[in-house]
């Protein structure tokens, strides 16, 4: 799977030829080959799609990090029909990344304000063991 975007929270791009690379294990390889898989259907299908290749944690700054995504040529076509802009793809998608994380922070911010005693996350149980955090 080509390497599309690599960014970190200030929001600069890396190659991951530069960083300390390690090999992916056997469920890293299973997880890389089902994006891929979706991807492949999503393009037979002439939909857009994008997916979160690889998440990387700071674990001597964990406000560090980065993610690593993958998207098709039909995500990029409606990015660019929703009004995003760049000369390159993953400015585009770069643009539409930071838009949903600055809607994240906005609405964490307005719960805040809308209740200022309370400054927890509620969670919900969902199916298979996940939770929501409000």
């Amino acid at each position: 799977m080509k390497n599309k975007k690599h960014k970190n929270k200030k929001g600069k791009k890396h190659s991951k030829k530069h960083s300390k690379e390690k090999m992916p294990s056997p469920e890293q390889m299973a997880y890389i080959a089902e994006l891929a898989k979706e991807k492949e259907d999503a393009n037979k299908k002439n939909e857009p799609w994008v997916g979160i290749v690889s998440l990387d944690v700071d674990y001597d700054n964990l406000d560090s990090g980065n993610f690593e995504l993958d998207w098709n040529e039909h995500f990029i076509a409606k990015l660019l029909r929703a009004g995003y802009q760049g000369k390159v793809d993953h400015d585009i998608v770069d643009q539409w990344f930071n838009n949903v994380c600055r809607h994240i922070v906005l609405e964490t911010y307005e719960q805040v304000q809308a209740d200022p005693t309370h400054r927890g996350s509620i969670a919900t149980e969902l199916e298979d063991g996940y939770k929501e955090y409000k």
